[in-house]
């Protein structure tokens, strides 16, 4: 599939200024916001899309709380956050209200995903990959608290995993907990 990549901006934030470049692939808009200049081993941050989290503050997940920690850090290490278009694991924004609706009544995060016939987590890092090949970069300082990322990143050396600390809440606590007890997830 054919990548299409646009030119560089200017991204002023309450976080600090970044410069931000898009890469579409088919209908999927893949966004990389970066410090100039990229420090030799960077600071990165893989972010995968959630609408609820990031934009409207949902506290049933610790994604929106992450996505602004990550950028804080970055604005102040040097680095690049890279936000890929996977909504809910990668199971869309449409499924992803069907599988809250399940939490509704009961069921943990992985569970309501299997009932709908997804697995716990769909989502791909091959993209990420194109990006470390884009920019030139083969070693990483990586801000995330999930295994499966480090163990999906080829191609790149990861020197540090560099942990998320977020405070849980009354709404999000069992998710946390089936996070780090499903999934591995070093909370």
């Amino acid at each position: 599939m054919e990548i299409k990549v646009s030119e560089v901006a200017n991204l002023p934030t309450k976080f600090g200024d970044f410069r931000m470049q898009c890469f579409a692939e088919g209908c999927k808009e893949h966004l990389v916001l970066f410090t100039e200049p990229l420090p030799e081993v960077p600071v990165v941050r893989v972010h995968s899309e959630c609408l609820t989290g990031d934009a409207l503050g949902s506290l049933k997940c610790d994604c929106g709380e992450q996505l602004q920690y990550a950028l804080n850090y970055i604005a102040e290490h040097g680095g690049m956050l890279i936000y890929l278009r996977q909504e809910g694991r990668n199971i869309g924004l449409l499924n992803k209200v069907n599988a809250y609706a399940l939490q509704d009544r009961g069921f943990d995060t992985i569970s309501a995903n299997h009932q709908l016939g997804f697995a716990a987590d769909e989502r791909t890092y091959e993209m990420v990959e194109f990006i470390m090949d884009f920019y030139g970069i083969k070693k990483i300082r990586l801000l995330t608290n999930n295994p499966k990322k480090i163990e999906s990143l080829k191609g790149v050396e990861i020197t540090e995993r560099i942990p998320i600390k977020v405070e849980p809440n009354p709404h999000n606590e069992n998710y946390l907990k089936i996070k780090k007890e499903k999934m591995g997830h070093l909370l």
